[in-house]
């Protein structure tokens, strides 16, 4: 049988070298560009997070100092004019003229007294100018104090207030009450104009000052001030109110799911806070574009790379699959092969490699016609080469031999082994077997190597039953110190071996090898632990089922072997009427003396599965 024969077809993978290259370079380039990217963006955006919002504080604290210092320049000037205006009451038009002339954001000055739980207005001075433009009287601006008096009634504790007076107005306007001399308080209305430049959108910062309950005083954008918003709910307002310090950061989210930075700087007067927010896609835009550049820049390389390693994976699995085609040619029986390294790497060292072993080849088959010219073509075939066959592979042993050696002479020893390989080998030869080979007082037997004659494992095992019979007349007048009785153990195995020469330059043999040669002698090692003298593996039961009596031993683990092997003990031919038909029968017939204490001690080392 030949080795080709028995060799599944091999299937390539679609996963080829050149694929492998393509995924693992281009992967690692891929996670290590990826991983830089985001790594990268992630502290390029804490980092920008950072500066924003303190950009934001600072932007908060310059508009706070502002306010600030508008408002103490703005009570300075009121208090100014209130105390003008209570000494020249008669020149009344003139003082409206200069204090509402000089200043066009102040619309109303009025001194108020505490009049029980409400405000009493001695002195006011209306702007003329404003009413006209806006086609009001004295009494609509009048009338905003008494709306607004739960918050400037706060000023006869020595607190400014500043509240938004816009709703109901078509312009923003902003109420502030001072404290004054004599238990009063001055109550001024102006045009926002000077609040509102502060807070005009600056870049992507959305800035805005509110009082303690959350209203809009100030904004950029005027309906929001004229329409008196309140954003006590937003999370950065809220946090304003309740925090104890007087400024601050947060990160949050509103109600429609965006999320904010936000900053907020409390005025010392007011129970008003200046807050600015800026939303993280506006503040991260620049660093989500560098992101998205770095990716767009990582596909480009990625791709490169995928093309660099496609041609550079190419070039090196053409010259492997050109190596592959001229393997095949001399697998087919073509040995004129030569191939030209197309590098000076490991391919062309393995391609120039190839073409040596080519060559030898030729060589080798020209060796091979020449001898077959003088000698039979399997002949030749079995000398210059190796081949897997299935064989019967047969191994037997004397018991006891090392301390019945000690006790005779060495040319006693020589001469009853003489004796005794003579009958055993004139057995193996009568069964169309081969003696492979003697191991000291054992002997190793195939059928089927030399030439196959299609029942391997009935030769072996008429070849041992014979050899049971030669040994039993060999014994006969034995039994003496100078002449031991002797027992045998043989196992015998059938299966697929490589049959071929092996050895060394100077010596070869002609040999089997293979797992089924181990099990044969494993099983050949049995017959002392099971107290029989011939054994054989169910592959060589399979094929003499019916023509042999045999007995089903235990199964037993043996050394090489994972699964527990199951062997029979054979009794003698079905077609022998005078054969042992039971396991006493045999041990009697051939003198076995089974003690299973013993033997069991002596096979300590196998394993019993039952």
């Amino acid at each position: 049988m030949d080795l080709n024969d028995t060799v599944a077809e091999f299937r390539l993978s679609r996963w080829t070298i050149r694929i492998k290259l393509q995924f693992i370079i281009s992967g690692i380039i891929f996670v290590s560009l990826l991983g830089m990217i985001l790594t990268a963006s992630y502290f390029f955006r804490k980092d920008s997070e950072l500066r924003v919002q303190e950009n934001g504080l600072k932007l908060n604290e310059v508009i706070a100092l502002n306010i600030r210092n508008s408002v103490n320049a703005i009570g300075q000037t009121v208090r100014i004019s209130a105390e003008t205006l209570e000494r020249k009451a008669a020149t009344r038009d003139l003082l409206e003229r200069t204090i509402f002339g000089d200043d066009t954001d102040l619309i109303y000055l009025g001194v108020y007294a505490r009049d029980g739980g409400g405000l009493r207005a001695t002195t006011r001075l209306v702007s003329p100018d404003f009413l006209r433009e806006f086609e009001l009287s004295a009494g609509d601006l009048a009338a905003l104090t008494p709306k607004y008096r739960a918050d400037f009634i706060k000023s006869f504790n020595d607190s400014i207030v500043l509240v938004n007076a816009s709703p109901g107005f078509s312009t923003p306007l902003v109420g502030i009450s001072f404290p004054y001399k004599n238990n009063e308080v001055l109550i001024t209305y102006l045009r926002m104009n000077f609040f509102l430049e502060a807070f005009q959108a600056s870049g992507i910062t959305e800035t805005f000052m509110v009082n303690d309950d959350g209203t809009v005083v100030a904004h950029s954008d005027q309906n929001i001030v004229v329409s008196g918003t309140r954003l006590a709910d937003s999370p950065i307002v809220q946090n304003m109110r309740t925090n104890p310090v007087n400024n601050g950061l947060m990160r949050y989210q509103d109600e429609e799911g965006e999320w904010h930075l936000g900053s907020f700087r409390k005025l010392p007067f007011g129970g008003l806070g200046i807050v600015s927010t800026v939303s993280e896609d506006k503040a991260f835009a620049e660093v989500n574009n560098i992101q998205r550049r770095n990716l767009y820049l990582m596909i480009v390389v990625v791709a490169l790379a995928v093309l660099i390693v496609f041609f550079f994976a190419r070039g090196l699995t053409q010259p492997v699959l050109k190596l592959v085609t001229a393997a095949r040619m001399i697998r087919d029986g073509s040995y004129g092969v030569d191939l030209q390294p197309e590098s000076q790497d490991e391919i062309g060292l393995l391609t120039d490699s190839f073409n040596s072993m080519s060559h030898g080849l030729k060589e080798r088959e020209n060796l091979k016609v020449s001898f077959g010219k003088f000698v039979d073509k399997e002949l030749t075939e079995m000398a210059l080469g190796g081949e897997r066959k299935e064989v019967a592979v047969f191994f037997s042993d004397i018991r006891g031999f090392t301390a019945m050696s000690e006790k005779l002479r060495p040319e006693e020893v020589v001469e009853f082994l003489n004796g005794y390989f003579t009958r055993m080998v004139r057995c193996v030869n009568e069964t169309n077997g081969r003696v492979d080979k003697y191991i000291g007082d054992a002997l190793m037997a195939v059928w089927g190597a030399f030439r196959p004659h299609g029942n391997e494992a009935e030769n072996a095992v008429n070849a041992a039953l014979r050899m049971r019979d030669e040994l039993i007349d060999f014994n006969r007048g034995r039994g003496t110190a100078r002449k031991p009785l002797i027992h045998m153990g043989a196992g015998i195995n059938l299966g697929q071996v490589v049959a071929g020469q092996i050895g060394s330059d100077e010596k070869l043999e002609y040999t089997v090898i293979g797992d089924t040669v181990n099990l044969a002698s494993r099983t050949e090692m049995l017959t002392k632990h099971f107290g029989v003298d011939i054994l054989i593996t169910n592959n060589v039961l399979d094929r003499v089922k019916g023509q042999y009596r045999v007995a089903k031993m235990d199964e037993m683990k043996v050394k090489g072997k994972a699964k527990p092997i199951t062997v029979f003990a054979v009794l003698s031919r079905t077609d022998d009427p005078n054969g042992p038909s039971n396991l006493e029968e045999l041990r009697e017939y051939v003198g076995i003396d089974y003690d299973p204490g013993k033997t069991a001690a002596a096979g300590a080392k196998y394993e019993s599965v039952k």
